[in-house]
């Protein structure tokens, strides 16, 4: 490894283009052999959870990324449907290639009603089976649903087996942390947040434009 390092800083600029060119085109071909390998298409099942920060708002990314594109959209939030939200002003002006509904009423703590709490949750999925069934949308977000299936105010069961008689193209997102591992086990592509720092731990409250 020594030797390695030495012969480098041994080399002029010319020497280490042509060597960075050469490997770079090694690296473009066996990539360019395993995308060709690639070549199913298909509607995903996307979970964002973990304790970190940045669940919903990698979600609302891809919902802006697949308006971009011209896709409709469709967005339930099961817990945050309360909130004033940066994301709802934007979303706002992209007229009918949004439907957003805005079914939750706070977190459990804030609401204090267990029954109620579980009445919301079903409300909320009602309107999100029927986005996910509707075939004039490309993409849906159930953001927080992973919340209320940590409370058990929805069966996961149920969830998965809506999953599977989804549309074949539609794309689902589902965020919160406490994914449950059968929905983790369904979903094509899982990503976990991990919290390393956050500013709520020094004091800081949440902030416009950082948080909502």
């Amino acid at each position: 490894m020594a030797e390695k390092s030495d012969r480098l800083k041994n080399m002029s600029e010319e020497e280490l283009d042509v060597r960075h060119a050469d490997k770079m085109k090694k690296k473009k071909a066996a990539r360019d052999k395993i995308i060709a390998t690639k070549t199913i298409e298909k509607g995903l099942t996307i979970i964002h959870t973990g304790k970190g920060k940045g669940k919903s708002t990698a979600a609302f990314g891809m919902i802006f990324r697949a308006l971009g594109n011209g896709m409709k959209v469709g967005i339930v939030q099961f817990v945050k449907g309360k909130w004033g939200t940066g994301e709802r002003v934007v979303l706002e002006k992209f007229g009918d290639q949004v439907q957003m509904a805005t079914m939750g009423e706070g977190f459990t703590w804030e609401t204090q009603d267990r029954q109620r709490d579980i009445q919301a949750a079903k409300d909320a999925w009602e309107k999100a089976k029927s986005m996910m069934m509707d075939e004039d949308l490309d993409m849906v977000l159930f953001d927080e649903l992973n919340i209320v299936l940590r409370y058990d105010y929805l069966a996961v069961d149920d969830i998965i087996e809506a999953l599977k008689a989804k549309p074949e193209m539609k794309h689902v997102i589902i965020t919160g942390r406490n994914a449950k591992e059968e929905l983790i086990e369904f979903a094509d592509l899982v990503t976990e947040m991990e919290m390393i720092k956050h500013p709520f731990r020094s004091g800081v409250k949440a902030q416009v434009g950082i948080e909502f």
